[in-house]
């Protein structure tokens, strides 16, 4: 057998190398070409890293939706109507997850009125409501408010890919669906099954009243409760609307595209 030079074997390792890793580059391009910039931080609220790691969050669970989960924020020099803007960003910037003018939810951060929108657009409209934007925005206002801006766009971004599981017209609140409850509800059930069977494997109790009773020594003195009257009072029970300022609901952009919304301050 002829003897392989260093030279030859060098090369032969390096077309070796070169065929497994040739593979991977076109998958590594495909990769970064999915992750799509989905953080429009024009006020300048966040630093690079958060941007940088809600872009991330808002990638990974917008796949799974097949929805783009968008954030902008502005300080609004023009004093703009919160809505308008939004839809005039959907249409200018052609957001969509899918296609352009697509399946899109927006979050919108107006500096300028301390206004927030929440606007979601095709598959978003269907799955997250102007009730269930409201939920949402509910649920980040004290975040935003107190300046914890990152904290408030995870919390969307997590809150409007949970919503999204859930068929439209189902109240993803509902404290059936809540784990914690499920849980307590199988403890208890599974408690009152021992208790049964506990209760069952002791015998039937054969004692009674009658076996230690006196009857010709025993009686009852009679009573009588009389009914008199009802008396009703009534009272108003004010409702407690502090939920940001709420108010506006969805609406169509200029472009022609409808969308679900909820409008706050805070």
């Amino acid at each position: 057998m002829r003897k392989r030079t260093p030279l030859a074997v060098m090369a032969t390792l390096i077309l070796l190398m070169i065929t497994l890793v040739a593979p991977l580059i076109p998958m590594s391009s495909a990769s970064a070409a999915e992750s799509k910039n989905l953080i429009y931080d024009e006020a300048n609220l966040l630093s690079e890293q958060e941007i940088s790691e809600l872009n991330l969050l808002a990638n990974q669970y917008g796949a799974e939706r097949q929805t783009d989960f968008v954030i902008l924020t502005t300080n609004n020099v023009e004093n703009q109507d919160v809505i308008l803007l939004t839809e005039d960003f959907y249409d200018e910037q052609r957001l969509g997850y899918d296609k352009e003018h697509g399946n899109a939810v927006i979050l919108t951060m107006d500096m300028n009125n301390r206004e927030v929108y929440l606007a979601g657009f095709y598959k978003a409209k269907e799955y997250l409501s102007d009730q269930r934007l409201d939920a949402i925005r509910t649920r980040i206002t004290s975040e935003l408010s107190s300046g914890d801006y990152k904290l408030a766009f995870e919390k969307y971004i997590e809150l409007s890919y949970k919503y999204m599981g859930y068929e439209p017209g189902v109240n993803p609140n509902n404290i059936l669906f809540n784990g914690w409850f499920q849980l307590g509800v199988s403890v208890v059930l599974g408690g009152i099954v021992v208790g049964i069977m506990t209760y069952r494997s002791g015998g039937r109790v054969t004692v009674n009243r009658a076996t230690y009773e006196d009857s010709s020594n025993s009686s009852v003195i009679d009573r009588q409760d009389r009914y008199i009257r009802t008396t009703v009072t009534k009272r108003k029970i004010e409702k407690n609307n502090n939920n940001g300022g709420g108010g506006g609901g969805g609406g169509t952009s200029r472009g022609g595209h409808s969308h679900s919304g909820s409008r706050g301050s805070f």
